[in-house]
């Protein structure tokens, strides 16, 4: 009887994966062609395309559940989630202060964040009780609905300036050194997710509850809240705490046999997640143009899906040779390796603070050489003009200046 049930079992398992494996492959394979349609469209257009390819192919599981159109629909579904997140990522950055960013882009993270919190249990919810097909029409008039109002959008046109390639921004420094730190911080978040149900003992369906809403939660938070500390004091301090935090959280979780250490370790990852989220977001922006946000939110969110991705597939086969409390163990481990881009990126940063810093204040120096008076101490000869009073700052010299000028004056002739 095992024997006979055993490709059932196989088959059963391995549906998911299919499903998951699909749904991924196209949001990343479309969030990297995304800045390249940007260009010629602009965000708008692409905006309003990814909500209708999130909304309409949901209707067709309405009428169908066999495998092949299930895989159909998340190839296209994962299209549109792939032109909807990148493309209105750079709208919404366009649109934000630069002096108010990471507040603001920490704010989209929030609203982002409390949907997810509701949906994902809710759905679950109304799909055991009123079945999946309401469920699936629901999403999809959610989805179609919200078209409306992106023609009252701006991003009309494409960003001006050059176009930033989505290869040439992460061999960048500037954007690479990030996208990694992300990256490797993302993987934590893909072993929680997908793999603290399996590794907690038979019964503590409580404890895994809490602790995987207490980790977006504190995420959402400490997201807000770094958000606002950066816009004050600048991202590139945030990067090291957030992404040591995530890993001593995921250190917590390790202790699976201890239900307050995996809610503590939750909470604790949550917290330097979305620190992780705000401080290196804020900071890609940061260092392009406005033609340039594109492939910010583009590579940003390929970082985002491959880590979480690279760590549901990765810590269960690593799971299976060392168990669960090794396997978060070295996931830890391999997180804390993004301290040497992260130190990098931030050596990098305060050499670039302090080179312009330099060359203003060389710039300033030399200003003020050239527009400070001239000593006149010379005697007047017969024929040489006489000393011109000083002149205020409306009067054409610069504020602070005073004494004699020499010479001719705007309005004056020249006397030999």
């Amino acid at each position: 009887m095992a024997s006979s049930g055993e490709p059932e079992d196989r088959g059963a398992e391995a549906r998911p994966r299919l499903v998951t494996g699909a749904l991924m492959l196209a949001t990343v394979g479309g969030e990297l062609m995304t800045p390249w349609l940007a260009t010629r469209c602009g965000h708008r257009v692409l905006l309003g395309a990814g909500l209708f390819l999130l909304g309409a192919p949901a209707l067709v599981l309405t009428v169908s559940r066999s495998m092949e159109w299930i895989v159909a629909v998340c190839l296209v579904r994962g299209l549109g989630f792939a032109f909807t997140v990148v493309a209105g990522g750079a709208l919404t950055a366009s649109l934000i202060p630069a002096e108010r960013r990471g507040e603001g882009l920490a704010l989209i993270g929030v609203v982002v964040g409390v949907p997810s919190l509701v949906g994902l249990p809710l759905g679950s919810w109304l799909a055991a009780h009123w079945g999946y097909g309401p469920v699936c029409t629901a999403a999809a008039l959610l989805a179609l609905l919200s078209i409306a109002a992106v023609p009252g959008l701006p991003g009309r046109e494409a960003a001006q300036g050059p176009p930033l390639g989505v290869v040439v921004g992460a061999r960048s420094g500037a954007l690479g050194r990030p996208t990694a730190v992300f990256a490797l911080t993302a993987v934590g978040a893909g072993v929680v997710v997908t793999f603290l149900p399996l590794a907690l003992a038979p019964g503590s369906s409580a404890v895994v509850a809490v602790a995987l809403f207490v980790q977006p939660a504190a995420a959402t938070a400490s997201r807000w809240l770094a958000g606002r500390r950066a816009d004050r004091r600048g991202a590139s301090g945030l990067v090291v705490p957030g992404l040591v935090v995530s890993a001593a959280g995921i250190l917590m979780i390790a202790l699976t046999g201890v239900p307050v250490a995996v809610v503590a370790g939750a909470a604790v990852f949550g917290c330097g997640f979305g620190i992780a989220q705000s401080a290196t977001i804020t900071l890609m922006y940061a260092r392009v143009p406005p033609s340039g946000y594109a492939t910010v939110s583009a590579l940003w969110n390929v970082a985002y899906d491959a880590g979480m991705g690279i760590g549901a597939v990765g810590f269960g086969a690593v799971a299976a040779l060392t168990g669960y409390p090794w396997a978060f163990t070295l996931t830890a481990l391999l997180m804390l390796t993004a301290l040497a881009p992260a130190w990098w990126d931030r050596t990098t940063a305060r050499t670039r603070r302090t080179t312009t810093a330099e060359a203003r204040t060389r710039r300033t120096t030399t200003r003020e050489a050239r527009t400070r008076p001239a000593a006149t101490d010379q005697k007047q000869g017969p024929g040489s003009a006489p000393p011109v009073p000083p002149r205020s700052a409306a009067q054409g010299l610069p504020s602070g200046v005073e004494g004699h000028r020499r010479g001719p004056v705007e309005g004056e002739a020249s006397q030999e």
